[in-house]
């Protein structure tokens, strides 16, 4: 696995910790799970916005 170094301001590190160690997950699993869900939205939200300029496309067409 590729290690990746990311700054970050330390109190919101310091939140980090305290929702993985709530979870019982260490801090990479929890950065890792927080990306895996913004790269799944951001694929959906262009999915989405391709289908509604297909929509739109076709409703100028069928008008």
């Amino acid at each position: 696995m590729a290690r990746v170094l990311v700054s970050m301001p330390e109190d919101f590190l310091g939140k980090i910790d305290k929702v993985a160690l709530s979870e019982g997950r260490t801090r990479s699993e929890l950065i890792r799970e927080a990306l895996r869900g913004y790269i799944r939205k951001n694929s959906v939200n262009a999915i989405n916005e391709r289908a509604t300029r297909e929509a739109q496309e076709l409703e100028k067409v069928l008008s």
